[in-house]
């Protein structure tokens, strides 16, 4: 279920605001995207394709949700869109999961679209962290510039929709921070 925890980045043990406290969720999912849009973080939640499952290729992947993938680069003006799934039998998930847990930013906005599974996106805007456990339906859009990480867990298993302002895609700039390791982990 998707969540959000704000915290004092200095304080990783006490949120600040935890959506889990919150039973209805449709209230929850309020409360996130009202959190969110404070920061400048875009956050929706779309229907999803029940038919695309883990395995799919990025071609089945992208037909499922073009209509949407569309709007949002006609919206945008998105250059670049890819997909991509990860499962927890992938050799190399360990060194794909280790690329993306250091702080760091991007010159572009970040948006995914989680397709299946799950994934961690933790944003350090100002004084604050805040950790959104995205899953399946949920577009995240973290701004330009913004400092975060990404955690997909020790067993990763998600299939995820990327659009990128810059042709060449994922293009990193790590901070040096380790404020990163502070903070929690997605335990799957």
């Amino acid at each position: 279920m998707t969540s959000l925890k704000i915290f004092d980045d200095n304080n990783p043990t006490e949120a600040l605001f935890d959506s889990e406290e919150i039973t209805n969720s449709a209230d929850k999912i309020d409360k996130i995207i009202y959190h969110l849009q404070q920061v400048g973080v875009k956050f929706e939640q779309w229907q999803t394709n029940d038919e695309i499952k883990l395995g799919a290729s990025q071609g089945e992947v992208l037909q499922g949700y073009n209509e949407d993938v569309q709007r949002l680069i006609k919206e945008a003006g998105y250059q670049a869109v890819d997909v991509v799934s990860l499962t927890s039998d992938n050799p190399n998930k360990e060194a794909f999961r280790e690329k993306f847990l250091n702080e760091h930013t991007h010159s572009e906005d970040e948006v995914r679209f989680f397709v299946a599974g799950e994934g961690l996106f933790s944003l350090h805007l100002h004084d604050k962290v805040f950790e959104v456990l995205c899953t399946k339906g949920d577009l995240i859009s973290v701004p330009a510039n913004t400092p975060h990480w990404f955690d997909m867990g020790p067993n990763p298993n998600f299939i995820a929709i990327r659009l990128f302002n810059n042709p060449q895609g994922w293009v990193a700039n790590f901070t040096g921070s380790n404020i990163a390791s502070k903070f929690s982990r997605l335990e799957n």
